[in-house]
């Protein structure tokens, strides 16, 4: 599974109609959606009107339209996002729970690179359905909350002393190194493979 630049702009556009939602934003402009990553509008537009047709966002038109999420964040599953937008999250098709392909070994049952594919998709699976658009967008304003940075959309708050403390604090860290302890399990604690 690799997420493309459309899976990838769909879960980023998302997350910041979670982040405006969070703080009282009705609705996002896709000119705003666009600018806040650095995306090109016209390409945003067709993934926006993609999530619409799924019905996990809702528009409206007009001078002050935009979208916003059609259903609460933490009903939206990360792993429905990416299986909508890139499909399978199997690796190969014979381990595939959606669309299922038999593969050319002899031997489908007794195959230990089907087996191992099959762990690899499962793994997947687990993380990417584990974690809801709520989870992402909590972890995404903790990290700007505790690294003293506004929220996106919303009015600039001045950090408090507390804030840059822990800001400052945290510059010395060291890298993450193991490739099962990403940044949602340091922030959430119960992420596990």
């Amino acid at each position: 599974m690799k997420l493309s630049k459309r899976g990838e702009y769909a879960l980023r556009s998302l997350i910041n109609l979670g982040i405006a939602a969070k703080v009282g934003r009705s609705l996002l402009r896709v000119t705003e959606l666009a600018k806040a990553e650095d995306l090109p509008v016209k390409f945003l537009e067709q993934v926006m009107q993609q999530l619409r047709e799924a019905g996990y966002v809702e528009s409206e038109r007009g001078k002050h339209g935009g979208y916003r999420l059609a259903k609460p964040a933490s009903q939206i599953a990360i792993g429905q996002i990416v299986r909508l937008i890139d499909g399978p999250l199997a690796p190969i098709g014979c381990v595939s729970q959606t669309a299922y392909e038999p593969c050319n070994c002899p031997d489908e049952a007794h195959c230990g690179l089907r087996m191992l594919m099959l762990d690899v998709r499962n793994a997947i699976a687990a993380i990417l359905d584990r974690y809801t658009l709520a989870d992402v967008v909590e972890v995404t304003t903790r990290k700007m909350a505790t690294s003293g940075r506004p929220l996106p959309f919303s009015t600039p708050i001045e950090p408090t002393a507390a804030t840059r403390q822990k800001a400052k604090a945290g510059r010395g860290r060291p890298p993450i190194t193991s490739p099962t302890e990403g940044v949602i399990h340091q922030l959430l604690g119960d992420y596990a493979i």
